[in-house]
């Protein structure tokens, strides 16, 4: 289908306040019991409006309180007007305790803001297993809707209330320009470590100015979660709390129509673009890394086919240590991608890093060895495997894996 629209990215922004209509709001409540009152915990942010509201969750059999009241709310209510997230404390195996905990938690925003308790959504990341310290929390909620504002600096601190292990924030805007019209997406987001979605921990906000129906924007978020935050791995781990939620909120004027398929395209694309940005920035910023790999599998018969042999890849113990001490072992690439056991032809396959030849029809071309090494040896990089099988490709972004990462994650 030809291209219709036009879209424009910036990175590096303060999140969701460049949406008209969208407040956000932060404090430090001291959640992870640390008497640390200058680290942000919990954030909210707030339409205007109600919001139109679609979420992606973790895939997990053990899923968190959160997880489970915001796809009960989600069912109930088709518009939302707020989302209250903290960092610190996972409310996972906390049992009938941790469910009350949750829904309590949407119900005491929802008394401030004068809607509907399922009108609320609810996100938790942190430690598993302990109870949620709940009179901390609604002082934290207090202070959040007591100082939200559409400033960059109110949204800038909610980026930073939900951080856990992350180094960063992590932020993204995006334009959307079609048929004379625009309409504007940002997010934020965390996660840096327990990392390889369908999904992982990660917290992903995104709001936008469009006017669009839920089952639409549902079909459009499942979209552009898969194509994105559900292609990435930094240690092969799902968490019990990843969500992707995205609330649009209409004051624009703009509709994305089921009618108009150049709209739904548009938008489409822009949200995956925002997702994109969001999923490269959680894999940039995975714990103690020095490396970010895009895994690309060509020629496959299937994008199934392709799909499996890229998380072989990315998630091989080894072929992580080796991106790690910078070896281009094109070894065990080829084996994580047999044992993938989808039916490659090893006599068939071509493999480059970075463009530069390793393999061709499963040979080594040993003249390059040199160049491997360069390849390798920098912070970013691309391995690419065709099978020639057929036509299907997949793709991920990978990360190494450290002593660091050892150290960090061995317990406190």
């Amino acid at each position: 289908m030809e291209k219709n629209y036009k879209i424009n990215i910036v990175e590096d922004v303060a999140g969701v306040s460049v949406v008209q209509g969208f407040s956000a709001g932060a404090a430090a409540c001291d959640i992870r019991n640390k008497n640390d009152f200058n680290r942000l915990d919990t954030a909210v942010i707030v339409s205007d409006v109600l919001a139109t509201a679609a979420g992606v969750f973790t895939t997990n059999d053990v899923k968190a309180a959160p997880v489970l009241v915001d796809i009960a709310n989600l069912e109930r209510s088709k518009k939302v007007k707020a989302i209250v997230a903290n960092s610190g404390n996972a409310n996972a195996c906390t049992g009938d305790r941790g469910m009350d905990d949750a829904r309590n938690t949407c119900s005491y925003l929802a008394e401030k803001l004068g809607v509907e308790k399922n009108q609320i959504l609810v996100c938790s990341t942190g430690r598993i297993g302990e109870f949620m310290p709940m009179e901390k929390l609604k002082k934290g909620i207090d202070e959040a809707v007591s100082g939200m504002s559409k400033t960059e600096d109110k949204a800038i601190a909610a980026a930073n209330a939900i951080l856990t292990s992350d180094t960063r924030s992590k932020t993204v805007s995006v334009d959307v320009e079609f048929g004379g019209k625009k309409v504007k997406i940002a997010g934020m987001a965390k996660g840096a470590g327990m990392i390889e979605p369908n999904m992982a921990t990660m917290l992903a906000f995104i709001v936008s100015d469009a006017k669009i129906s839920q089952s639409l924007l549902k079909e459009c978020l499942k979209f552009a979660a898969n194509k994105s935050f559900n292609r990435i791995t930094v240690d092969g781990d799902m968490s019990t709390n990843d969500t992707v939620l995205c609330l649009c909120n209409g004051t624009s004027g703009v509709e994305i129509s089921e009618d108009d398929a150049d709209s739904i395209m548009a938008f489409r694309e822009g949200l995956l673009e925002a997702s994109r940005v969001l999923a490269r920035k959680i894999v940039g910023d995975g714990e103690k890394i020095t490396k970010v790999v895009e895994v690309n599998v060509k020629g496959a018969r299937t994008e199934e086919q392709a799909e499996k042999i890229c998380r072989a890849i990315g998630n091989s113990l080894l072929v992580k240590s080796s991106w790690f001490g910078e070896d281009p072992n094109w070894g065990r690439i080829t084996d994580s991608a047999g044992y993938a056991r989808t039916g490659l032809v090893l006599e068939k396959i071509d493999l480059d890093y970075d463009g530069i030849p390793v393999l061709k029809s499963g040979q080594p071309i040993a003249e390059n060895k040199e160049l491997w090494k360069q390849a390798v040896s920098k912070k970013t990089f691309s391995i690419n495997l065709h099978l020639n099988l057929g036509t299907a490709s997949e793709s991920i972004l990978a990360s190494d894996l450290t002593d660091g990462y050892v150290n960090f994650n061995k317990g406190e």
